[in-house]
């Protein structure tokens, strides 16, 4: 018989399964006893071994219970305990599974982590990116020069360079109306109803323009005595608080009375010199370019614009149906206190109806995966925050995850809210189509979404360097940052310091007459530009020759040429010394040998299948010793069996090509076989070419020996540990079991053999020390009594105080052995296990054995 069959293993079970059944049996328990143990202890042995039977009953049932009545489906763990463990690995980071001591672990875990954010960015790309597009631009940009740089026809000038009241006039009278009202084509023909109403014959202008005004109190402002006489009115900068509220010039309609921002569900706006209100008096333009001229012609000449009016807001929205964009326009001109005008515009191109042609609904479907993936991450990080508690918190990559989150659940949250008021707004548009539709409050913060949604895409790409950190090079950023950090705070005081105190020079030097200095906040950004070379030298020296040129020079020198190279030379030498570090580390784990441990894997799992179709494939042949082309199961089980497979795995086989049921295998029976294995055969061969093709490698020599699982599904295949032998691990399931749980319980009896010899030996020893203790005590006790009782009877002694001291030293030491407990120790009074408990009594026990066994012969 093979090595690699189990024939002692077998054996032995069965030898403890009968000792077990029947423990009054003769035989049974010393044979296997005996081949336990591996010797006879002598007629008094034998004897000891029958006391101890009676005594080691309970031990025995309490063994022999698991062993027979234990449901092998225990072993298997349940539905809900399967289901619960796949629902927590789905959460399983590295920061809550413990995977410090499990390399192997430690990588999967990074893996699929790496997997799955990588999947979540893809869908994050598509969803933003199908949000825009280079169409925006282009659309922003036609509407933009439509309005901002068309000329009046008189003065030659456009909206940007408006500098009084009149060019504000001539704008809305002549390149206004001409953007706004296409109502004849290029040939002089006049455009159709259907085609009026477009503004280059694609844009559809909804609901009428508006015009909003904002004028402020007379005696808003304080005139000094001086002036009191010969200036009676004054008007201050805007401010809610001395805004003007009166009706005025014609004192009828919206035009001349004031509504307030509650009345229009109008929203505020930030101009270039103050924040305005959402009210004012408003003038509707109407649907035709004869009828809004005729509007604009009334309102100059009852002067709708004075002295007091501090800003004009007009508002229109545009819909492009070609490109699914809207295209939300307010045009605001400021009239400081100073006098003259300051135009400013804002083109909000967005995109309101989401879900239009395939492509949107597919962006719908990811936007919904993506709502799914917040889900998942806002579980994940709740763990994470349930296991480490505050300490979660230390971590910045923890505190980006949130941000992330955070930023994520509002966009998803203003979608919705979008999708439902865009819907409200055109039916109600398309209800009264005369109506201004404001379009201003919800295209505002459609742009902040989208800012939003940018700010997330790239927190979530440098989020990446968070799963990538396993490898050393990828780590040099961080590990730069984090160890010059302390440095990096103290240069920023000291920088900081000297920069703040420039630009505060700069303002209060130039602030008059240089642009770029003319409030504290730009002289900042002006010195930053400086020190990337964008500056105008020649505004700083004509605002003054002397401490112009001398000003800029200082802060080249101090900021550009010292401030600046101390800085670059604390990141490079902490640079250095990172790479240093480095470079004498090792990543956390090699991907390289990990992919090759795979491919190594694959390749050991082709090799088992295939070298277990050579065996059958050659017993087929040489099993059928008589040669009657019929091979029946004894002479399979017995060709199998010498190649080291076990008996369950053979039946298996036989089993699933023995149709009939006859216990034997006829020709037809074995070619189907044979065909079937060529065909696996082929099949594997085929595998073993498309992955030497994919990863341009040698097959490795050689494949492990030993059998694997018959089956069309194979399982993981390992050496058995305790008998050094081979065997499937997972097979057909014959009568009920399969070999797979067969394999465990052998081995549960082979460690429970194991264990039960070991402690019955112990327990042998101890008994035997134990008669060898109390025969030496009797014996000594005897000697201690014979001595006492010469003492007493002896009439030689005339020291009576000498004799009464031995007689109460003998008993004493009478009285203290008898004192001592059963499993006490030696003549002198120590334990058998000796001073500490362990190797004395352990030499004694196992010396006691031979002594024994001598003194009952």
């Amino acid at each position: 018989m093979s090595a690699r069959s189990r024939p002692s293993s077998a054996t032995s079970r069965t030898a403890w399964t009968s000792g077990i059944d029947n423990p009054a049996g003769p035989s049974s328990r010393p044979e296997s006893r005996q081949s336990n143990f591996g010797g006879s202890y002598g007629g008094d042995g034998f004897r000891q071994e029958a006391d101890l039977n009676a005594a080691m009953g309970s031990e025995l049932d309490v063994v022999e219970e698991p062993i027979e009545t234990r449901p092998i489906k225990n072993e298997e763990p349940g539905c809900i305990s399967r289901f619960s463990n796949g629902v927590r690995s789905l959460w399983a980071t590295r920061d809550t599974e413990d995977t410090n001591g499990d390399p192997e672990k430690h990588v999967k875990t990074t893996l699929r982590e790496l997997v799955v954010y990588f999947v979540f960015l893809i869908i994050l790309c598509i969803m933003t990116f199908g949000m825009t597009s280079t169409t925006m631009y282009y659309y922003t940009k036609v509407m933009s020069e439509l309005f901002l740089d068309a000329q009046f026809p008189d003065t030659k000038n456009t909206f940007r360079g408006m500098t009084t009241m009149m060019d504000f006039w001539r704008f809305v009278e002549t390149s206004l109306m001409d953007g706004l009202y296409w109502e004849t084509w290029y040939n002089d023909r006049n455009a159709t109803d259907s085609e009026l109403g477009y503004i280059f014959y694609e844009n559809k202008l909804l609901g009428i323009p508006r015009l909003r005004q904002l004028k402020v109190l007379n005696d808003s402002c304080v005139v000094h005595e001086d002036f009191k006489k010969d200036i009676t009115q004054c008007y201050d900068n805007y401010a809610e608080s001395i805004e003007d509220k009166n009706p005025f010039g014609r004192m009828n309609g919206s035009a001349w009375t004031y509504n307030t921002e509650a009345e229009l569900d109008g929203s505020g706006h930030t101009g270039l010199i103050e924040t305005y209100g959402g009210g004012g008096f408003i003038a509707n333009l109407a649907r035709n370019k004869a009828d809004s001229l005729e509007i604009l012609e009334d309102l100059r000449e009852n002067l709708w614009l004075d002295r007091g009016t501090r800003a004009v807001f007009i508002d229109f929205t545009v819909y492009n149906a070609n490109i699914n964009l809207f295209c939300v326009v307010r045009l605001v001109v400021e009239f400081p206190p100073t006098g003259g005008a300051i135009p400013q515009s804002s083109f909000r191109t967005v995109k309101l109806i989401r879900y239009v042609s395939v492509s949107d609904f597919f962006v719908l479907a990811c936007e919904c995966i993506f709502a799914l993936f917040i889900l998942y991450y806002s579980i994940e990080e709740i763990i994470e925050i349930k296991r480490h508690r505050l300490s979660y918190f230390k971590k910045v990559w923890n505190i980006l995850d949130i941000l992330v989150i955070f930023i994520s659940i509002v966009c998803i949250a203003f979608n919705v809210y979008r999708t439902l008021a865009v819907g409200n707004m055109l039916s109600s548009l398309l209800d009264s189509p005369d109506k201004f539709p404001d379009f201003e409050f919800l295209s505002y913060w459609q742009v902040q979404f989208n800012s939003a949604v940018a700010i997330g895409v790239f927190l979530a790409w440098i989020k990446v360097f968070k799963y990538i950190s396993f490898n050393k090079t990828m780590t040099q950023l961080s590990s730069t940052l984090a160890r010059c950090s302390k440095d990096l705070a103290g240069f920023a005081i000291m920088f900081f310091i000297v920069f703040f105190a420039f630009a505060q020079l700069g303002y209060l030097l130039f602030g008059t007459q240089v642009g770029d200095f003319s409030s504290f906040g730009n002289a900042i950004f002006t010195l930053f530009r400086i020190i990337l070379g964008d500056f105008n030298f020649h505004e700083l020296e004509n605002a003054h020759r002397i401490l112009g040129p001398a000003y800029f020079l200082l802060y080249v020198f101090f900021v550009f040429f010292v401030l600046l190279n101390m800085f670059l030379a604390i990141i490079n030498d902490t640079y250095s010394e990172v790479k240093a570090d480095i470079a004498n580390q090792k990543n956390e784990f090699e991907m390289g040998d990990y992919l090759k441990k795979g491919y190594s894997k694959m390749m050991d799992k082709l090799s088992f299948k295939r070298d277990k179709i050579i065996d059958i494939q050659r017993a087929l042949v040489t099993a059928d010793i008589n040669n009657d082309k019929q091979l029946d199961f004894d002479e399979w089980r017995q060709d199998l069996k010498t190649r080291g497979y076990a008996d369950a795995e053979i039946e298996a086989v036989f089993a699933k090509y023995d149709l009939d049921g006859d216990r034997v295998l006829d020709e037809a029976e074995q070619r189907k076989m044979q065909a079937d294995l060529e065909g696996q055969k082929e099949q594997l061969d085929k595998e073993f070419e498309e992955l030497e093709e994919k990863t341009q490698n040698k097959r490795q020599d050689g494949a492990r020996d030993g059998g694997v699982s018959f089956g069309e599904d194979s399982g993981e295949d390992s050496d058995d540990e305790e008998s050094g032998t081979k065997s499937s691990r997972r097979g057909r399931v014959v009568n009920g079991v399969s070999y797979e749980e067969f394999t465990v319980l052998s081995r549960r009896v082979d460690r429970m053999e194991h264990s039960i010899g070991s402690i019955v030996s112990k327990i042998d020893a101890v008994l035997i020390k134990l008669e060898a203790m109390e025969r030496a005590k009797l014996k000594r006790k005897d000697t201690m009594g014979k001595i006492l009782d010469s003492i007493t009877e002896a009439d030689g002694y005339t020291d009576e105080a000498k004799r009464d001291q031995m007689e109460k030293l003998v008993r004493e030491e009478l009285e203290r052995w008898d004192s001592e407990p059963a499993l006490g120790g030696g003549p002198r009074g120590t334990s058998p296990t000796g001073s500490n408990g362990q190797g004395s009594g352990t030499s004694r026990a196992r010396s006691a054995r031979p002594s024994s066994g001598n003194q009952n012969v």
